[in-house]
C-alpha cells in the first residue's frame, strides 16, 4: 500500500506534527505582533523536525471563530507568508489545513508554497458545527486540483470529524466509502471528539476496514501511552497537543516530547 507520499512508502506509520499558527491578521484575537507567529511556527517547525517526524502541517488554528466556507484574503495571505516560512526551515514534506473548511484556499497555499498534502475537514456530506451547517466540498476541490496541475498534492479528509455532529444518522462504513469512492479522498484521518481528545479504538478498526486499501491516519488523542494499541488499526499518526509543552494546546512543541513519541512509534 503507498502511503501517500512517495517519502513515505518505506516508513510503517509516518508521523505528521502540527504547527497551530497564533492568530493571524484580520482575525479577532490577533495581537499584532505578526513577528512573534512567524518566529513561533518557524520554532516548531525545527522542533518537529529535529524530533523526527516524517511530515508536518500548519493550520490557522488561533482564526477562532473561525468561517465555515471561504476565508478572507487577509488569511490566505498571512497563512502563505507562513507555510513558505516553513518551507524554508525543514525539508519535510509539509501539508496545509485552511479551518474550517476551506479546502481550496489550502490547495491555493499549497500549489504556491510547493507543499505536498493538504486536509479538508469535510470533504463529502454535511455536518453540524459551531459555524453551523458545514457541507462537503468535492465536486469543487477536485476540479480545481485538476484545473491547477496539482494532482500530486494529496488529499487528507475527516470521516465524522471532531467538534461535530452528524446532520442525519449514518454508519461510519457508509461515510468512509462515500470519502474514498465518491469524494475522491487519497487519505481518511479518524479523531476523538475535539482537539486532544482520545481516538475510539472501536472506530479505527471500522473506518480502516471500510477504506479498504487507502490509507488511515489518527487525527488526535495518540500519545505515547497509547500508540502501541493504536498502531495496528492505522497507517500513520497527525499529533498537535501531544507534542506541545506539558501536553497543553497552545505551548510551544517540546522536542523531547516529539523524540519520545516517534521513538514509540519506531519501536
Amino acid at each position: 500500500m503507498s502511503l501517500i507520499l512517495p517519502q513515505w512508502d518505506s516508513i510503517a506509520h509516518p508521523v505528521i506534527g502540527m504547527i497551530h499558527a497564533a492568530p493571524l491578521p484580520g482575525s479577532p484575537h490577533c495581537n499584532g505582533d505578526w513577528n512573534s507567529v512567524i518566529d513561533r511556527a518557524i520554532a516548531d517547525a525545527k522542533a518537529l523536525t529535529d524530533g523526527g517526524c516524517d511530515g508536518v502541517m500548519i493550520e490557522n488554528f488561533g482564526d477562532t471563530p473561525f468561517y465555515p466556507g471561504r476565508v478572507p484574503a487577509i488569511t490566505i495571505a498571512a497563512l502563505t507568508r507562513l507555510a513558505a516560512e516553513v518551507r524554508r526551515a525543514t525539508s519535510l514534506p509539509l501539508g496545509i489545513n485552511m479551518l474550517r473548511n476551506d479546502g481550496q484556499s489550502a490547495l491555493a497555499v499549497a500549489v504556491a508554497v510547493g507543499a505536498q498534502f493538504i486536509r479538508v475537514n469535510v470533504l463529502c456530506g454535511a455536518r453540524v458545527t459551531d459555524q453551523g451547517i458545514v457541507t462537503g466540498i468535492a465536486h469543487d476541490l477536485l476540479r480545481e486540483r485538476v484545473q491547477l496541475n496539482a494532482q500530486h498534492i494529496r488529499i487528507l479528509a475527516d470521516v465524522d470529524v471532531k467538534h461535530s455532529a452528524p446532520l442525519g444518522p449514518r454508519s461510519l462504513i457508509d461515510e468512509t466509502r462515500d470519502l474514498v469512492e465518491r469524494g475522491g479522498a487519497d487519505a481518511v484521518i479518524v479523531s476523538g471528539s475535539a482537539t486532544g481528545q482520545p481516538t475510539s479504538l472501536a472506530d479505527s478498526q471500522t473506518i480502516q476496514s471500510a477504506a479498504g486499501n487507502t490509507p488511515v491516519f489518527i487525527g488526535s488523542g495518540a500519545t505515547v501511552e497509547n500508540v502501541a494499541a493504536l498502531k495496528p488499526h492505522c497507517h500513520g499518526f497527525i499529533v498537535g497537543t501531544h507534542f506541545k509543552r506539558d501536553g497543553v494546546v497552545d505551548a510551544p512543541v517540546d522536542v523531547q516530547r516529539v523524540r519520545s513519541f516517534v521513538d514509540a512509534v519506531r519501536n
